[in-house]
């Protein structure tokens, strides 16, 4: 390891220096004293080389320090995505949306007809119809009809409140009063709602 050191240093010098190198042929022998001092001089220039060599290792390690420590590396939590998202109040409305149905046909009816998802086998009157006109819920009343002199502004001052409405509803057994914002009837018995083209009343969909 030594030979090779010196090997190296001699070229440097050979290069850089322009010295002779030693060895070579025709080059006198030196004494002790300046063997030594030779050796002295190697030994500083290999302790040289060694320092800067460790100092470029120093550098490399500081650089290599200051690339972990930026902050621009900084580990980030990584947020792991669920497979199965979460049900969000939204979402888990449109799932019971959903599952619910709607009457058809639509039926309307007196008080003693009762209340359901109507079909052509299950003839249940609607409780959850809603007026495309208005906007509005229809309310209904069992046992009552309206008065004859109702019309659309009683109505559109009134509802939904039954407090106001009282004043024109009538007692009456086994009736039913209907109401949205726009429109009434009175209904004695079971009717299909088609077969009244004025009423612009849905299903609104029942809960299963």
């Amino acid at each position: 390891m030594a030979d090779d050191l010196d090997r190296l240093l001699d070229e440097v010098e050979r290069r850089l220096c322009r010295l002779p190198g030693r060895g070579a042929a025709g080059h006198h022998r030196l004494g002790d004293g300046e063997e030594e001092e030779g050796a002295a001089a190697k030994e500083g220039r290999s302790a040289k080389l060694l320092m800067s060599a460790g100092s470029s290792e120093e550098d490399i390690d500081d650089i290599i320090d200051e690339i972990c420590n930026d902050s621009s590396f900084a580990k980030t939590p990584l947020k792991l995505k669920s497979n199965s998202a979460s049900l969000t109040p939204e979402s888990n409305s449109a799932v019971v949306q959903a599952h619910r149905k709607r009457c058809c046909p639509v039926y309307l009816g007196g008080s003693s007809s009762p209340y359901g998802i109507g079909t052509n086998v299950s003839k249940r009157t609607c409780d959850q119809l809603r007026c495309t006109a208005c906007d509005f819920h229809v309310s209904l009343f069992n046992d009552y009809i309206w008065d004859q002199s109702c019309d659309y502004l009683f109505f559109r001052n009134n509802m939904p409140e039954l407090s106001k409405l009282r004043a024109k509803m009538i007692k009456k057994k086994g009736a039913r009063a209907y109401a949205c914002q726009c429109s009434w009837r009175s209904i004695d018995e079971l009717t299909d709602l088609q077969t009244d083209q004025q009423l612009r009343w849905v299903c609104g969909k029942h809960a299963e």
